[in-house]
C-alpha cells in the first residue's frame, strides 16, 4: 500500500509490528488505521493516524488525543472535524484506542464506564486486570515507540483528550514532565479520586485500599505537588454539561494550578454540551494551541 502514493503517505513497508488496514485521503493528508500485537495490554489494538502532506517532505509533530468513555479510535476521527487544522499545522493526529477489546475478562463488558471502552488510562494493580488493562503504558511508552518506528514523527509530541480521556491526557502530561510539549483537553475528569466514575474506576482497577495509586492518578493531586516546565494548559468546558457538577471538577484543577503557578486557560463555554458538537467546535483552538509549543 505504502508504494501506491509514495509521497503522499510516506510510510515505511508493513512490517510484523503494525499492519496498515485502511487510507483515506483528506484535506491534502492521509487517515490511516493500524493494528498490531500489543505487548502492553497483551491482546490486537486498533489506532488511527492522520499524516499531513507536510510530512511527505519532512517529519512532523505529534498530537495524541484521548478519547472518552464508550469511545473507540472511530469516534474523533469521524465527529471532531479535526483534520484541515492538523494539515494547516503539519501536525500528525495519534488516536488510540480507549481499552483493550476481545479479552477474556468475566465482566469487562458489563457497564459503559468500568471496563471496555473505559480503561481509564492507568495500569491496573487488580489481579482480575492487571494483564490487560495496561492503557498508561500502551499510551505512553509502546504506541510512541511505534509512531517514531513506523512513522514520519519527530521526538516532539503533545497530548489532548476529552472527558476520560481529558483526565487521561492531564495525568500522563503531570506525570512525565518535559515528555509531552503541551496538554489541552475538553470537559476533562479533573478530580477523579471524587467523583463517581473515577471512584468506581480506581475501585476496580487498583483496589478500595489502594489510595496511594489513586492519588497518583488524579491530575488535582498530581498539579499540587508538580514541579516540571510551566507551560500553560487550554481546558475548555461545556457550561451546559450535563456531568460538569458531578463528575468533572474542573475548579478543583484551577485552584491547584494557581497554587503552584501553573497558568491555565479555563474557558466555560455558554450552552456546550459534553458532545463531539461541542468538541468540533473548539478543536481548531486546540490545535493551534498545540502547534504553536510544538514549532
Amino acid at each position: 500500500a505504502s508504494g501506491q502514493h509514495p509521497r503522499l503517505h510516506p510510510i515505511r513497508a508493513p512490517t510484523f509490528a503494525m499492519k496498515l488496514v485502511s487510507q483515506i485521503r483528506c484535506f491534502g493528508g492521509w487517515l490511516h488505521k493500524f493494528v498490531h500485537q500489543s505487548a502492553a495490554v497483551s491482546c490486537e489494538m486498533t489506532f488511527t493516524v492522520f499524516i499531513p502532506s507536510k510530512a511527505q517532505d519532512q517529519k512532523v509533530p505529534s498530537l495524541y488525543y484521548l478519547s472518552g468513555l464508550t469511545c473507540s479510535p472511530d469516534n474523533f476521527i469521524q465527529k471532531a472535524g479535526a483534520f484541515a487544522a492538523a494539515e494547516r499545522e503539519g501536525i500528525m493526529l495519534i488516536a488510540p484506542d480507549t481499552s483493550p477489546r476481545g479479552v477474556p475478562i468475566e465482566g469487562d463488558n458489563d457497564s459503559y464506564d468500568f471496563g471496555v471502552a473505559a480503561g481509564f488510562y492507568v495500569d491496573a494493580t487488580e489481579p482480575k486486570w492487571s494483564t490487560n488493562y495496561r492503557m498508561y503504558s500502551y499510551v505512553t511508552e509502546e504506541l510512541p515507540e511505534l509512531v517514531s518506528g513506523h512513522l514520519p514523527a519527530t521526538d516532539k509530541k503533545s497530548i489532548t483528550g476529552h472527558s476520560m480521556g481529558g483526565h487521561g491526557a492531564l495525568t500522563i502530561y503531570l506525570k512525565n514532565p518535559g515528555s509531552y510539549q503541551s496538554v489541552s483537553a475538553f470537559a476533562p475528569i479533573c478530580n477523579p479520586t471524587n467523583c463517581p466514575w473515577g471512584v468506581k474506576a480506581f475501585t476496580g482497577y487498583f483496589g478500595e485500599e489502594n489510595k496511594e495509586k489513586w492519588m497518583a492518578h488524579d491530575a488535582t493531586v498530581l498539579m499540587r505537588s508538580y514541579e516540571g516546565p510551566k507551560t500553560p494548559i487550554l481546558i475548555d468546558q461545556g457550561a451546559a454539561d450535563n456531568f460538569l457538577e458531578k463528575e468533572l471538577h474542573p475548579e478543583a484543577f484551577a485552584e491547584a494550578c494557581e497554587a503552584v503557578g501553573n497558568p491555565l486557560e479555563l474557558r466555560m463555554q455558554e450552552g456546550y454540551d459534553h458532545s463531539y458538537f461541542f468538541i468540533s467546535t473548539f478543536i481548531d483552538d486546540h490545535i493551534k494551541f498545540h502547534s504553536e509549543h510544538l514549532a
